[in-house]
């Protein structure tokens, strides 16, 4: 890898919690997520202009700041026979869920330990492995780390030798969700076991919808032109919009395109310039915007609590993690209810957004140790049920497991969701995500394609936008 990319990688990783670091309860959320969003834009933006020195510059700066803030780090060669090492963070969400699969694995070994090593951010495990690579010793390294799902086939790419992947250990792939296993699967190898389940829910509020004269199932099947009409409708009639996003970090028209099983990338390049289907997309966004059908909010916090937690929405479309951000409005409680996302034919869509998986590092020194305990818990195995349960009950992590989705918990009914039994739908959802092409460069395009967007608002023309758009993607790449 290219010095200038290597930094700007970094540039970026550093600045970014990714979502499946913030999808554990809401008021924190917002805020951290905020504060990552606008970072991540700034550093994207700075990254079009900076020379490989000053690339280089960030990464002397990004090490020493990590030297300063001093990440806990691992003692692999303390550890006894019946114990592994782990770099996680966020206490409130991924956590638990490590702590719930210790917990499982200790029912067929007993003297089974999982050291948990906190970190402050997602960031932080990818500066570790990021500094292990370049210094050829990865013995500073636990032996399984938490990796975000957008980055990890990079890290796979360049620093082959960190990893050891799971080929061997006696998963059954078909019960985790294609969708979800495909950022793990690189040339062909599995690599990742999938912690969290970034399916993206689509969220009516049943009542407004009863007073304009329709139910959820007016709005599941429908064409994007239909919804649009609905969300006039509904914004005519009680002042409410139909959809929110944090424009500043704009993930609809990822969304909305994995839902028509469609990608804006092409044999690794970004598709914008002669891409209809993408085309469509952004035309019902912008028009959604102008009809006041949705609203584009400014930042993180103007998206939860200026327009969810604000009773501004009668709809929300996101990740499933959006869930706790969706239940600090208690007076919306029974109000609610999930179904799938509407596309341009009218079929019924399917899309996630975040999440993150488990990987075993070069530096374990008890690979099969290893691989049998994710197999076990969160690759499907006899513990994955007890697994996800008490990670559903504790940290509000929804599974990608589909076997372990039958459990009593998943099929509770939700009150918030008027009795609803949402986790079961989302593991079922997510199992219909199909598969589109990713880009190490999906945050480049991300902040370009909103670019397009609040400039097409604003008069300009949409061609035009997106061959700019296209253009700068591509000198981001060095093309």
């Amino acid at each position: 890898m290219k010095r200038k990319a290597l930094s700007m990688v970094l540039a970026s990783a550093m600045t970014l919690s990714m979502i499946a670091g913030c999808g554990g309860s809401g008021a924190d959320t917002a805020t951290t997520t905020n504060e990552t969003t606008e970072a991540t834009e700034t550093t994207e933006t700075t990254e079009t202009t900076e020379s490989t020195d000053a690339a280089e510059t960030t990464e002397e700066s990004t090490d020493a700041a990590a030297e300063e803030t001093e990440a806990p780090t691992a003692d692999v060669s303390s550890e006894g026979e019946h114990e592994l090492s782990v770099y996680a963070w966020d206490k409130n969400f991924n956590i638990p869920a490590l702590e719930a699969a210790e917990k499982a694995y200790q029912t067929v070994d007993p003297d089974f330990k999982l050291n948990i090593i906190e970190q402050s951010a997602s960031s932080d495990v990818e500066n570790a492995v990021t500094l292990a690579a370049n210094s050829g010793d990865y013995s500073q390294l636990p032996d399984i780390v938490l990796f975000q799902d957008h980055y990890i086939q990079n890290y796979v790419t360049n620093y082959p030798d960190a990893w050891i992947d799971l080929e061997d250990a006696g998963i059954d792939w078909s019960n985790l969700g294609a969708e979800k296993i495909s950022y793990s699967t690189i040339d062909g190898k599995h690599y990742g076991a999938p912690v969290d389940n970034g399916t993206s829910i689509f969220a009516y509020r049943t009542d407004i919808l009863e007073e304009c004269g329709y139910t959820i199932d007016d709005v599941t099947g429908i064409t994007w032109d239909r919804w649009l009409e609905i969300g006039r409708e509904v914004k005519e009639k009680t002042g409410k919009y139909l959809l929110s996003m944090d424009h500043n970090g704009d993930d609809l028209p990822y969304m909305m395109m994995q839902a028509e099983g469609l990608s804006q990338w092409k044999d690794g390049q970004p598709y914008f310039v002669g891409n209809e289907d993408l085309k469509k997309i952004l035309q019902v966004i912008i028009t959604g915007a102008q009809d006041g059908v949705i609203y584009l909010c400014n930042d993180w916090s103007e998206y939860t609590d200026t327009s969810i937690i604000g009773d501004q929405v009668a709809g929300v479309f996101n990740g499933n993690w959006i869930i706790p951000t969706m239940e600090q409005n208690a007076e919306a409680s029974g109000k609610w209810q999930i179904t799938t996302i509407p596309t341009l034919s009218g079929k019924e869509g399917y899309a996630a957004n975040g999440g993150s998986s488990l990987y075993i590092t070069a530096n374990c020194t008890k690979p099969e140790l290893a691989k049998s305990f994710l197999a076990y818990t969160f690759g499907g195995g006899d513990g994955a049920i007890a697994t996800y349960d008490d990670a559903l009950r504790n940290g509000g992590v929804i599974g990608t497991c589909i076997s372990a989705s039958k459990s009593d918990v998943y099929q509770e009914g939700v009150d918030f969701f008027n009795g609803q039994s949402i986790y079961a739908d989302i593991v079922a959802m997510g199992a219909n995500v199909p598969v589109v092409e990713q880009s190490d460069y999906h945050y480049n395009a991300r902040t370009y394609i909103q670019a397009a967007i609040t400039n097409v608002i604003n008069g300009s023309d949409l061609d035009t936008e997106l061959q700019n758009a296209e253009d700068q993607v591509k000198f981001e790449m060095g093309q």
